[in-house]
């Protein structure tokens, strides 16, 4: 809905002055925190990676400490999208932006971080920006094997998964870039990928990184997988043209919600 994307901006704007934090979400009032049983994973085939949690402060992972007022605002994109999914029946939802350098890898990593600390939730986070990956790094991670291993030289999905020492967070890494992707995310193989994910762990919530839309056609062939998208925006930098053509190569897509960003992370 281009009318709220716009008021947004411009409440945005409004606020520069009074935060320099750097996620501003629009809030319903009446948002509430309903209370789970607790679900612990057992983690056969994924490799367990434990990050130094150090470095991933330093790595912008703020949804993983409480206390300052980013992960607060993370907590409640977490329930808005949550409420959106839930009212879908949907498990998968992409995270992209309208150009590159908007933060969207920031806000799947650490929306992924919040979400699996639900106490009913086990997240996976798929890496498909096989253009440009960006995920690994939050994680301080190398590049190592990934999605586009899967997709191109058939490696076990379970064998190519992470856990980076998060409980119940669970890492699908791109693996090395590669320059067709945007034929492979849209072949039967990858729709057929996203349809095992979907079915084989219900209680999962899937979150995919995926590069901007007006920078590839990776995300409008992607899309089409997905139950839900969130449009990522920076506040005073993303051009309202750019805004209004995203969504309207988006317009046939359920877009949940969309974020602003205060300042490049």
């Amino acid at each position: 809905d281009m009318s709220k994307l716009k008021k947004a901006l411009e409440k945005a704007k409004e606020a520069r002055n009074e935060t320099k934090d750097k996620v501003a979400t629009i809030t319903p009032p009446d948002l509430e925190y309903p209370t789970f049983e607790e679900v612990k994973p057992e983690y056969k085939r994924t490799r367990i990676v434990t990050v130094d949690p150090a470095v991933l402060k330093s790595n912008k992972v703020v949804a993983l400490f409480h206390g300052n007022k980013v992960a607060d605002e993370i907590k409640i994109l977490r329930t808005q999208v949550l409420k959106s999914m839930k009212a879908l029946n949907g498990n998968t939802l992409l995270v992209t932006s309208a150009n590159p350098g908007e933060g969207k890898t920031f806000i799947a990593v650490n929306l992924a971080v919040s979400m699996a600390q639900e106490l009913d939730k086990t997240v996976l986070l798929v890496d498909a920006n096989l253009r440009s990956p960006a995920v690994h790094r939050y994680f301080g991670l190398d590049i190592i094997r990934g999605l586009s291993d899967h997709l191109t030289n058939h490696v076990d999905i379970p064998d190519l998964l992470i856990n980076p020492g998060i409980q119940k967070l669970t890492i699908l890494p791109a693996g090395k870039s590669i320059h067709n992707s945007s034929e492979l995310l849209g072949a039967p193989k990858m729709e057929a990928l996203v349809k095992e994910m979907k079915k084989r762990y219900p209680e999962r919530f899937i979150i995919f990184d995926i590069p901007s839309i007006l920078e590839s056609a990776d995300s409008l062939v992607f899309a089409k997988f997905v139950d839900g998208i969130v449009l990522v925006v920076e506040a005073e930098k993303t051009d309202k043209g750019d805004i209004q053509r995203a969504a309207e190569m988006l317009k046939d897509r359920p877009l949940v919600g969309s974020v602003l960003n205060k300042a490049r992370v």
